[in-house]
């Protein structure tokens, strides 16, 4: 690499003794200088390569660089013609491209508009119920990263509250004998808490996470935030079945759909075997799918519950 480079150098330097000793015509000039452009376009493209396979050659580009530039210098006090050289154009496109880039990633921020504070999502509902999906009403953010989605399905499934809530549903249950397999008292209480557990937190991961992060879909709730209660009701619940992608399109929401699914099916290898049945299947499927819309909607209109019922900003 370096043997290369101080040919290249010298090379350049007699050429700069030859153009000095010689007397060409206005004609040859103009050639010479447009030679001379095309071959520092090439010559410096050569060493940009070279120099990313071997960064211990980016000093030697450094000379190479200021020799190459006394060149072009002294054939322009020669013409006083010399066109602008293709490196320049090369770094003015770039300069362009970087400027054009950022000014439309401003623009992508700037769509969002200020958000009243009686119409904002808080992170959490009452200081209990945890609201990481929800997007407040005029709020344009950025696609979540996959680190991002795996952050809001880890809030939703190890929070206190889901804990309380686990356990009341699972008081519940045990009450009711809805799986009587599993026994009553405290043993029968233990064996429908894990299991409420391991289903709430495995349908978390596929439906917020693993899914939306494969097929490119927002599973964040974004509120309407105005118009007729049965308008903003049914835009709530019908996000169980629609939601955007990455590029702001609606889209059929298969993350929810396919990822209830799977964890019922999941579900099959610790319920007992009285209650594998298709039947039981599609009820919890169905139940999952109804508990979700009803989340939307208390998401939708807890700021004006907030407002007009509790009379504080949410």
């Amino acid at each position: 690499m370096r043997l290369c480079l101080e040919e290249v150098a010298l090379l350049t330097q007699l050429h700069q003794v030859n153009t000095q000793t010689f007397s060409w015509g206005n004609h040859s000039r103009r050639q010479m200088s447009s030679s001379l452009g095309l071959f520092c376009a090439f010559i410096q493209s050569l060493v940009l390569g070279l120099t990313t396979l071997h960064p211990l050659a980016s000093a030697q580009q450094i000379g190479l660089d200021s020799i190459l530039a006394t060149d072009s210098a002294s054939m322009a006090g020669a013409n006083g013609e010399l066109p602008v050289a293709p490196c320049a154009q090369l770094g003015q496109t770039r300069t362009g491209a970087t400027a054009s880039d950022t000014t439309g990633q401003a623009s992508t921020q700037a769509k969002s508009s200020p958000v009243p504070a009686s119409q904002k999502q808080p992170k959490r509902i009452l200081g209990l119920m945890p609201n990481y999906r929800a997007v407040s009403a005029g709020e344009v953010p950025a696609p979540p990263t996959a680190k991002e989605a795996f952050m809001i399905a880890t809030h939703n499934s190890f929070d206190y509250s889901a804990f309380v809530f686990t356990g009341l549903t699972s008081l519940i249950a045990e009450g009711d004998s809805a799986h009587p397999q599993l026994g009553k008292g405290v043993p029968g209480f233990w064996a429908y808490s894990w299991r409420g557990f391991v289903d709430k937190t495995d349908g978390n991961y596929w439906v917020i996470f693993a899914l939306p992060t494969l097929f490119h879909e927002d599973e964040r709730y974004y509120a309407m935030g105005k118009g007729s209660f049965w308008k903003r009701g049914w835009y709530a619940a019908s996000r169980v079945a629609v939601t955007p992608d990455y590029h702001g399109h609606n889209t059929i929401n298969a993350s929810e759909l396919l990822g209830r699914g799977i964890a019922q099916g999941i579900s099959t290898t610790y319920y007992p075997q009285q209650d594998r049945t298709a039947g039981d299947l599609a009820s919890k499927y169905a139940y999952a799918l109804l508990r979700d819309a009803a989340t939307n909607a208390f998401r939708e209109f807890w700021p004006d519950i907030s407002v007009h019922v509790l009379h504080r900003n949410p």
